[in-house]
């Protein structure tokens, strides 16, 4: 058996309180963040998937072209057409369809990366909440009821 621990304080269990709430609102923020980067992957890979399937479509073939807000252009397919790609800060190039596909895959490629980085982050920050809620519980189980020793009776 180990030696006896010192008695928990209110004050500890205040701060380890505190600390449990800060460690969900951080674990409530990286689930936003993981949700904000699944549909960012979600609109590359359909970006991506459209280019490479009008490669495979006739240029004869009429294609609805979607610009918002349940608008549609009509138009056909050519191979020739450059693809207009937003790179950030608002700025767009123009690229060969094939470099845009490449362009669009790298960047599935960077979001995947983030994306598990994020997510061993969020195991970590559970991991901490499990052993925090864990020792609360066990603390509270321990005083039943009873003042918790040393800040008795102030605040």
């Amino acid at each position: 058996m180990s030696a006896p621990s010192a008695p928990v304080t209110e004050r500890q269990v205040q701060e380890d309180l505190a600390r449990l709430d800060a460690y969900r609102n951080q674990l409530n923020a990286l689930l936003q963040q993981h949700q904000y980067l699944a549909a960012s992957r979600n609109d590359h890979e359909r970006a991506r998937a459209t280019l490479e399937g009008l490669d495979r479509v006739p240029t004869s073939s009429e294609l609805l072209i979607p610009v918002g807000g349940e608008t549609y252009l009509r138009g056909t397919p050519a191979s020739s057409t450059k693809v207009l790609v937003g790179i950030g800060a608002g700025f767009v190039v123009e690229l060969e369809r094939p470099q845009v596909t490449e362009l669009l895959a790298q960047r599935v490629g960077k979001i995947d990366q983030a994306t598990q980085e994020l997510e061993g982050q969020m195991q970590t920050l559970e991991e901490r909440i499990q052993l925090l809620s864990r020792r609360l519980d066990a603390l509270a189980r321990a005083t039943s009821g009873a003042p918790v020793a040393g800040d008795v009776g102030s605040n």
